[in-house]
């Protein structure tokens, strides 16, 4: 919920930190974080009706440790459609990678978009992020693109991954969970 937007925007930039650290240039993630990353667009995004999103908190005091958010599409494919939808951000944070927290969150956010009709789900993978690569692999997703997105001065390349979800079978349900 619109509550949720400040705890939203730490986790994302945080993650986002932890992630590009030494990948991309300290300037660039900085800035790139208070203008992805702000309580005001989570706002944002959270006010628009197609938009969906679930926090990973900690069982011990409830700090947020991850995220997955679901939206319309805004990715560069000739054949977007009304039935398609975007997994727009799965961040969780490393200490919490191979616990099931991110198969839980995008096995939420593929039920969500079954749930809402949409006829496959998307979304951009940093094209040297193997370990996510090959999560989406195992679970269905297919080459569909590339994104090319500017952070400071560079140009990196995302691979653009889809999955269709009209006869995909989804994991068992869950929902989210203390870590």
């Amino acid at each position: 919920t619109l509550k949720d937007c400040a705890a939203l925007s730490l986790v994302g930039a945080a993650t986002f930190l932890e992630a590009f650290a030494g990948i991309l240039d300290g300037e660039a993630i900085i800035a790139h974080c208070v203008s992805q990353h702000s309580i005001e667009t989570y706002t944002k995004y959270l006010t628009q009706p197609d938009c969906r999103a679930w926090l990973v908190e900690t069982r011990e005091g409830t700090a947020p440790v991850g995220y997955a958010m679901l939206t319309r599409p805004d990715l560069p494919l000739p054949d977007l459609g009304p039935e398609d939808a975007e997994l727009k951000r799965i961040y969780l944070f490393s200490r919490f990678h191979g616990k099931g927290h991110g198969q839980m969150l995008l096995d939420q956010t593929i039920e969500a978009a079954v749930e809402a009709g949409m006829r496959r789900i998307l979304l951009g993978v940093y094209r040297e992020n193997r370990r996510a690569i090959s999560f989406y692999r195992r679970n269905g997703f297919v080459d569909a693109g590339v994104r090319t997105f500017t952070i400071g001065h560079r140009q990196y390349d995302d691979l653009v991954l889809s999955r269709a979800l009209q006869s995909a079978t989804t994991s068992p349900k869950g929902t989210a969970s203390k870590a």
